[in-house]
């Protein structure tokens, strides 16, 4: 079981932002997430949307330091991918 994280290159809201994802549960995810404060509007369907300043906090407390593409490889591999509908994604 681990906690991914890619790197603060997805801009939004004047700020820069990182994906937060685990590889094997949303339980995992969401208790890692309430570990270093990042409220729960911060989820959106598979992942949180972390700012830049909790970047490496995140790899701190054991998020594994992935690219964009590693995240989303595994986030599918494990069944946990939730794809928008319509528009937006994560980069693949």
């Amino acid at each position: 079981m681990t906690v991914l994280i890619d790197p603060p290159d997805w801009p939004g809201h004047g700020r820069m932002w990182s994906h937060l994802v685990s590889d094997a549960s949303f339980d995992e995810l969401h208790a890692f997430a309430r570990g270093l404060d990042i409220p729960a509007r911060g989820f959106e369907r598979d992942h949180y949307d972390v700012p830049r300043r909790l970047y490496q906090a995140a790899i701190e407390a054991g998020a594994e330091a992935v690219t964009s593409r590693e995240l989303l490889k595994r986030l599918t591999e494990a069944g946990l991918r939730r794809p928008k509908r319509r528009g937006g994604s994560l980069r693949s």
